[in-house]
């Protein structure tokens, strides 16, 4: 999961908005993956900042900053790409690449390989790319060698699922790229809020999108694609619903 901590404009990693995402965390299934976002580093307080940057992300929701779970299906990584330097950015370094190499190469034969970051490794057309996670070029070239599957991210707060292929020529690897919108913040973008279930069935993946519906007071299935892994990478097998 990509946590965001608080809600709207005035997210910025207060004492009673790392409270509520505690809360909310304690209310899904584990095991959860976790990872801070741009939101969880505070904004005004500038020594906690740059001294102690996600001291309250660690407090409240996890001293974790690399979670992993793996079984016999899936390998998944959680990887922290926020940074005190950036209002808004995020990146990775060479460290963390090393990190994420060398425990995909070590999962289990077979196992669907994801890596969830706040940050994306992918934008729509036309959107602003410093958007991307910084250094995201050197960490695909690196983690295409390891089989990366699937990326997961937040950040945008718009629903997209794309191939690293179209942005990222590397022979042999195209990887699925599958962006969430936002739960529960009224930063939606134009779109209501949502959520993704990623269903996982070897040598097929199922993305579904579940919106908002007003009417109902529920959130309701929209869309739902499938694709199903192949020499070329993971190739479309089915749309339905409504397209995000």
């Amino acid at each position: 999961m990509n946590a965001h901590s608080g809600h709207n404009a005035r997210q910025r990693a207060r004492p009673q908005q790392f409270r509520d995402a505690r809360a909310f965390l304690d209310r899904l299934p584990a095991p959860q993956i976790v990872v801070p976002g741009n939101h969880d580093v505070p904004l005004h307080n500038v020594a906690v900042r740059f001294l102690q940057p996600l001291r309250r992300y660690r407090r409240y929701v996890t001293d974790d900053l690399r979670p992993y779970f793996d079984d016999e299906e899936m390998a998944v990584l959680g990887v922290n790409t926020a940074r005190s330097l950036t209002i808004k950015g995020g990146r990775v370094n060479d460290a963390q690449v090393a990190w994420m190499s060398d425990r995909l190469r070590a999962c289990p034969p077979g196992a669907v390989k994801i890596i969830v970051t706040h940050h994306p490794f992918d934008v729509p057309q036309g959107d602003d790319e410093r958007n991307l996670v910084g250094r995201a070029r050197m960490a695909m070239g690196a983690l295409a060698g390891c089989g990366v599957d699937l990326f997961l991210a937040g950040h945008l707060h718009v629903s997209r699922t794309s191939h690293s292929a179209a942005r990222y020529k590397i022979n042999g690897h195209s990887a699925l790229v599958v962006q969430a919108g936002t739960v529960a913040s009224d930063r939606g973008r134009g779109e209501a809020n949502s959520f993704n279930v990623v269903r996982i069935d070897r040598p097929q993946i199922a993305v579904e999108r579940f919106e908002w519906q007003a009417e109902s007071g529920e959130f309701a299935l929209v869309s739902s694609e499938r694709f199903r892994h192949t020499s070329d990478g993971w190739v479309p097998l089915q749309v339905s619903g409504q397209s995000p």
